[in-house]
């Protein structure tokens, strides 16, 4: 028995394409245990077909629009259970979390181990789209002090789309008034990782309670630029590496000890990428 447990998140910009592009490929070859995927945008029958068809065991939280959103988690041994949705029944409307937030429990080691594959908004300043962004962003915070007070282990992963410093995107200044590097965006994650019950100053002159979490990513590449996990198509984005790290392991302090190896599997090239994002690959110790 292994004494690691690897866990991959990827947004892959539609399933379909990017088993067109290679994604199967990638993950026969990566020993993955656990993999998330966010923006599937496909239906029940495109993941049999693509992970059923290879043995995998799939949860799927489709988006109510077709061709929308969309979250999976794939794994080598059936969850032993799982929940969708985000928020409290009087909620769902106001948070808009169809096809956003998957859970499902795993065994690790005699403990349990919650994944939660996230695909949180993109927003738009000033708009109905930055207005559920909010809301959603909101609902995590709950939700994440609820995950912390019944487990030890459990892990948010995926797209958050949100870069929470300015060494998670290369045009930092180009962005302070976009969607994605918002002050206010950016003060959930000053809480979300800060010291859990000491009050924490976001970057946007609030004030709130740190939740205590661990960003897995900055605390094992330390203080450096990136290491980026989306490009945009534009230009010459990817060739320059000018990106932004918008995709977490957002994890328990306890699992966040854990930790065994961090990896952004970038493409070595543009035309052998099968998403704009790349997938985050995590060991954590059993």
């Amino acid at each position: 028995m292994s004494d690691s447990l690897r866990v991959a998140s990827v947004n892959v910009n539609g399933i379909r394409a990017a088993y067109r592009k290679g994604m199967g490929e990638w993950l026969a070859e990566r020993d993955v245990d656990i993999l998330a995927l966010q923006e599937v945008r496909a239906q029940d029958e495109h993941l049999e077909e693509f992970l059923g068809a290879a043995g995998w065991h799939w949860l799927h939280d489709p988006c109510e629009i077709k061709g929308r959103a969309g979250v999976a988690i794939a794994s080598r041994v059936p969850a032993l259970s799982h929940r969708v949705g985000l928020g409290g029944v009087a909620d769902q409307d106001r948070v808009q979390s169809s096809g956003r937030w998957l859970e499902a429990d795993f065994a690790f080691g005699d403990s349990q181990l919650t994944v939660v594959s996230n695909y949180t908004h993109s927003g738009e300043v000033d708009t109905p789209r930055q207005e559920a962004k909010w809301a959603f962003l909101d609902a995590m915070g709950v939700r994440m002090t609820e995950l912390a007070s019944e487990r030890d282990f459990a892990a948010i992963v995926g797209d958050f789309n949100v870069g929470h410093r300015e060494l998670d995107i290369k045009n930092w200044k180009g962005n302070v008034k976009k969607s994605g590097f918002l002050p206010r965006e950016r003060a959930y994650f000053d809480r979300f990782f800060g010291p859990r019950g000491e009050v924490v100053a976001g970057v946007d002159g609030s004030e709130g309670e740190g939740f205590g979490w661990v960003d897995v990513g900055r605390t094992f590449a330390g203080e450096v630029d990136g290491p980026y996990s989306w490009w945009s198509n534009r230009g010459q984005a990817f060739d320059n590496d000018t990106g932004w790290r918008i995709d977490y392991h957002v994890v328990t302090p306890q699992l966040g000890e854990r930790v065994l190896d961090y990896t952004i599997d970038r493409a070595a090239a543009y035309d052998l990428r099968w998403s704009d994002h790349a997938p985050v690959v995590v060991d954590y110790r059993i």
